[in-house]
């Protein structure tokens, strides 16, 4: 069997910089168990597997995988692959074409929609499956223990650190200072200990502090599902948005923000979330960003 596959860096305008992501445009009869090989031998943060839609009003179906579990959704894997999609101009036989797309996915339908500069399609937008869940809290001294750092880095004026995310569960934890930011590391074994894979993805750290083009800096850790650090993540980052703008007291309120992600580990990625709160009640978050294509190849399976 001979699958195309093409790779893409996520949320930056610039290659070697982002997130980057392979997609396999057409993974049509690949089992479970072969996706989750391919994405472990390509070993980036996702790879995107692209299915025919069980309804024709749809995309396709995406399967999203990192290196040790398949994930229900995520946000730079759905960005670079309707980036690719849109950039190959054709899906399982049918034509690609207009501003917007909808992937079937576990978490539920993704809408996408196309960035354009002219007449040339530069990167994608989506708008997050399921609306902003906040869940339990989680003590400080967990995420400090799992990330390296003190307590006292953890801001708490704001909120506790929590589980929250809309499709994806994350621990979200807002710090005091860039320098805690910069100084975080993953634990494994504190993450094994209370943070297990079937209860959180990772851990989100974000500090409101602007600088340069972001308003926020942050970075997620996910050890326990092959990823130490995540250069972008769509799906903490449009969660993020969604608690920020719950947290505020306004109860109207359309909030945007630019977020950096990756600067620390030297992939540099640029976000732009949104979020609209109606009557105290965060009802809509999306996440977008440019991308850039670099390498198509084929995958050759026995």
């Amino acid at each position: 069997m001979r699958l195309t596959f093409v790779t893409v860096d996520v949320f930056t305008d610039r290659q070697f910089g982002g997130n980057p992501l392979a997609v396999v445009v057409d993974g049509a009869g690949l089992s479970s168990r072969q996706m989750q090989a391919i994405a472990a031998e390509f070993n980036l943060a996702e790879t995107t597997f692209v299915l025919p839609p069980q309804d024709a009003a749809h995309t396709a179906q995406v399967r999203i995988f990192t290196p040790r579990a398949e994930m229900p959704f995520a946000g730079h894997p759905n960005v670079g692959t309707a980036f690719v999609l849109a950039r190959e101009g054709r899906c399982h036989g049918r034509p690609v074409d207009g501003e917007t797309m909808v992937f079937e996915e576990a978490a539920g339908l993704v809408r996408m929609r196309l960035i354009r500069q002219g007449p040339d399609v530069v990167g994608a937008s989506l708008s997050a499956p399921q609306r902003l869940v906040v869940g339990d809290a989680v003590a400080p001294e967990i995420v400090a223990q799992a990330c390296a750092i003190e307590p006292g880095d953890i801001e708490t004026a704001n909120h506790q650190p929590c589980i929250a995310g809309c499709g994806v569960p994350l621990v979200f934890a807002e710090l005091r200072e860039r320098r805690a930011l910069a100084a975080a590391r993953p634990r494994a074994d504190v993450f094994a200990s209370h943070l297990p894979r079937e209860r959180v993805t990772g851990i989100h750290l974000y500090v409101q502090a602007a600088e340069a083009e972001a308003d926020i800096q942050c970075r997620m850790f996910a050890p326990l599902h092959g990823i130490p650090e995540d250069p972008a993540t769509g799906a903490a980052n449009v969660a993020l948005i969604g608690l920020i703008a719950k947290l505020r007291p306004e109860p109207d309120l359309s909030l945007a923000k630019t977020i950096a992600q990756g600067v620390d580990m030297g992939r540099p990625s640029l976000l732009e979330a949104r979020a609209e709160k109606t009557a105290g009640v965060v009802t809509a978050t999306t996440i977008g960003g440019a991308c850039v294509p670099v390498m198509r190849g084929t995958l050759d399976l026995a």
